[in-house]
């Protein structure tokens, strides 16, 4: 089992304003993927209020029976995976005023959790998940799947499972893109090895839309089973604002901690009265108690940098789950804007408009960076 997001990320001097998806794919704000309904195979989720209202059906695949269900806001390590990729893709953005919401802020979604009942996410998992989506994709206008797990180990063979789902899903006429991975390694793990799936690897854009400051990112890359070059196309992969998932440890320190953030260095008697005010969600008291020569400034600006926060109910993530999360999304404005795409069609306008990335090999960005724009018009 691999979940596709990286921890490694660069130290953050001060809360960072951060770009939202569209203002860094220069995404047109005339679609938003109205009218599109949008699955996300993950982990797990949770019902974050940017989404609400628009989860068309939640679907349990953790056992072999599989079953509809309501989404609980019951937050789990598992569904914050979920939440991230489906709120970076389709949230709407009212939990910061509209700032962070997604491009295909309008869609519809269905939610497929794969993970087992041990925690895991073997291949049998993302395959169950993934029949149950051949059997009812069509029932409820499934036009884009987002994949951002992997499997177990790499394969060539296109009669693998995982294989010949992506390509009856996409005989169906569902786009699926898959996540290519975050190991930087020539290795490709089912689903993304599907020569019918669109591979999405990652750039770090570091937060400018100064072109001439973006890089490679650490993903995968390598062949699908018929020999051809994956990753298929690339889309940001890092400083990227996400929900801090509700109801969490994280989620209460939060406030109190971008309080402190924003407090001038020197003022002391200032950290002192928040770490008083917050002490029931900060337990700073028991570590000075354990540590007294501790700086209240240098504790909250450590908790800050451990959890990637940016405000108080945001932090910023990276790795190829959110760079197809942000590629899905682009999808779902082209179907809008071009209902009668196949999912070949949507593939080649994609690949046919992504521009290169200077000084990354091919083999690790394919045809290049999406072109949202450009990919809507062709």
């Amino acid at each position: 089992m691999s979940f596709m997001f990286s921890r490694n990320y660069p130290h953050l001097p001060g809360m960072p304003e951060l770009l939202s998806v569209p203002e860094r794919i220069a995404a047109p704000a005339a679609y938003t993927g109205r009218g599109v309904v949008m699955a996300f195979v993950d982990s797990g989720f949770y019902p974050h209020p940017d989404i609400a209202g628009r989860i068309r059906a939640y679907v349990d695949a953790t056992t072999r029976l599989v079953r509809e269900r309501d989404l609980r806001p019951v937050p789990t390590n598992l569904g914050w995976h979920g939440q991230m990729t489906s709120v970076i893709a389709a949230g709407d953005g009212r939990t910061s005023g509209g700032r962070y919401r997604g491009v295909a802020c309008n869609a519809e979604l269905v939610l497929i959790k794969v993970s087992n009942q041990k925690q895991q996410i073997k291949e049998a998992d993302i395959l169950r998940g993934l029949k149950w989506l051949i059997k009812n994709a069509q029932r409820y206008n499934v036009r884009v799947v987002n994949i951002s797990v992997g499997g177990d180990f790499p394969s060539v063979d296109p009669k693998h499972p995982l294989h010949v789902a992506i390509r009856a899903l996409t005989r169906n006429g569902v786009c699926v893109l898959v996540s290519a991975g975050n190991s930087g390694a020539p290795v490709l793990l089912p689903p993304a090895s599907a020569a019918e799936a669109i591979t999405v690897g990652g750039y770090d854009d570091h937060n400018s839309l100064d072109v001439t400051r973006w890089t490679g990112f650490n993903n995968s890359y390598g062949t699908a089973y018929d020999g051809m070059p994956k990753p298929d196309v690339i889309a940001p992969a890092a400083w990227l604002p996400s929900p801090i998932m509700p109801g969490t440890d994280m989620a209460r320190e939060a406030p109190w901690l971008t309080q402190m953030l924003m407090l001038k260095a020197r003022d002391v008697r200032g950290f002192q009265r928040l770490a008083r005010r917050g002490d029931a969600e900060l337990y700073f008291s028991k570590v000075l108690m354990e540590h007294p020569e501790a700086v209240l400034k240098d504790i909250a600006q450590e908790r800050i940098h451990a959890h990637k926060i940016v405000d108080g109910a945001h932090q910023h993530v990276d790795g190829t789950s959110v760079s197809v999360a942000i590629a899905s999304s682009v999808v779902a404005q082209m179907l809008e804007a071009h209902p009668r795409l196949t999912p070949h069609e949507v593939k080649e306008r994609l690949m046919k408009t992504a521009l290169c990335l200077p000084n990354v090999p091919v083999e690790r960005q394919g045809a290049g960076i999406i072109n949202a724009a450009a990919a809507l018009t062709v």
